[in-house]
């Protein structure tokens, strides 16, 4: 979980006291106009420098800010504009990398909407089989849908408070199915009346419901990052089965499903990616060579090779799973790029690198090994997952500059 959703669960905490409860700072909060107002409403129940991380600049700071008003912590009015003063001056963004625009033979065009509740966090992006785009709006608990062609939005609240929506599923039916981050829930939406059915996870300890997927038959399978575990979900039945991965405290992450009904999940805490056998419930896990991958995302091509993202080390990289054999390639901006969100359309592989300034849209060609990169109007900040619209277009949510993209491929 990131350091916004971690600020959510905080936010929640304080909506159960109904009273700022103060956590010890260390080190020191800076001295300055506005320092008490943090102190107060910024450092409760963890310290804020424990969750600043990267910084931000004063555009992230003020969705940070309507993030929490989301969230029910009001800072009084007339201290919001020192607070944000205060946030900007003391943890401004710290020096990225430049985000390559590299040249190549594609041509895209990106559109970008803007969601309609400010501090939405929009965190995943679905393109479902009508043309529309869904997104999970995190930090407003509320699945929102986009119509692409006539940029018209429409939001549905879910039902249990601060569940923070998460991944996102279309069924057979239409449904929109989401994990509930910080719920421990996974959720279904019938689009047609707004009904919302929760699925309660059955172990109070199988927290994070992350990223889910659905198998040919119609199972429907998630990974429980903090939990390390992953989740079988029959909706026919509405019964759960959790499984814990072998290795301790690996983070399943992106979790996405082969040809075959095969599921496979990015173990983000370290340098493995895991294959669960859909009858059994057995898990394999493959352990990529370096030891400092950190493996957060994937994608399949037809041949059902894995492609993943390495966060940690700016790669991408390729598995193949009948052999366990391994090649990787350095991610344009470098190693400090953050590659995130990935997703294969015709069997090139389309991703964003989150770690640039501005976030970028990668192309990599297998057959050539070459890259193509652009750079994403109004900066991106942050693609954490994409997808492929009907049409082929590579569809992201912007989660720190509250915005939908599709890039249309010419």
């Amino acid at each position: 979980m990131s350091k916004v959703a971690l600020a959510a669960l905080a936010a929640a905490a304080l909506l159960a006291t109904g009273r700022p409860v103060l956590a010890q700072s260390s080190p020191p909060l800076p001295d300055g106009p506005g320092k008490e107002t943090a102190a107060t409403y910024c450092n409760a129940c963890h310290t804020l420098q424990s969750r600043v991380g990267a910084g931000y600049t004063a555009q992230g700071w003020d969705t940070v800010l309507r993030m929490m008003k989301n969230h029910g912590v009001e800072v009084p009015a007339d201290e919001v504009a020192i607070l944000r003063d205060y946030l900007v001056k003391h943890f401004p963004e710290k020096a990225k990398p430049e985000g390559v625009d590299r040249p190549g033979p594609a041509q895209i065009a990106i559109k970008v909407f803007t969601v309609p509740t400010p501090g939405s966090r929009p965190h995943d992006p679905l393109a479902t089989r009508d043309g529309m785009i869904w997104y999970t709006g995190q930090m407003a608990n509320v699945l929102g849908r986009l119509d692409p062609n006539s940029g018209q939005f429409k939001e549905f609240p879910l039902k249990t408070p601060h569940s923070g929506p998460h991944g996102l599923k279309e069924d057979k039916d239409g449904n929109i199915w989401y994990t509930g981050n910080t719920g421990q829930l996974v959720g279904k939406l019938d689009p047609k009346t707004g009904e919302v059915t929760e699925y309660k996870m059955p172990d109070p300890n199988a927290k994070d419901p992350h990223s889910l997927a659905f198998d040919q038959s119609g199972i429907l399978w998630f990974s429980l990052q903090n939990s390390n575990m992953i989740g079988r979900l029959d909706p026919a039945s509405g019964g759960i089965k959790l499984i814990t991965v072998p290795t301790p405290k690996s983070r399943p992450y992106g979790i996405v499903v082969n040809s075959k009904g095969v599921p496979h999940v990015v173990l983000f805490g370290t340098n493995k990616i895991a294959r669960i056998d859909p009858q059994t419930l057995d898990i394999k896990e493959y352990t990529l060579p370096d030891a400092g991958a950190r493996p957060r995302r994937m994608a399949y091509t037809s041949d059902d090779a894995i492609w993943y993202t390495d966060y940690a080390r700016g790669y991408i990289g390729r598995l193949d799973t009948a052999t366990g054999e391994v090649k990787e390639w350095q991610s344009p901006s470098g190693a400090k790029s953050e590659p995130y969100g990935i997703s294969a359309i015709k069997d090139v592989i389309w991703y964003s690198e989150s770690g640039t300034t501005p976030n970028t849209v990668v192309r990599f060609d297998p057959k050539t090994e070459k890259f193509q990169t652009w750079v994403i109007p109004g900066g991106g900040n942050i693609v954490r997952r994409t997808d492929v619209s009907p049409g082929g277009n590579f569809v992201m949510a912007n989660s720190l500059v509250n915005a939908v993209s599709v890039a249309e491929i010419k």
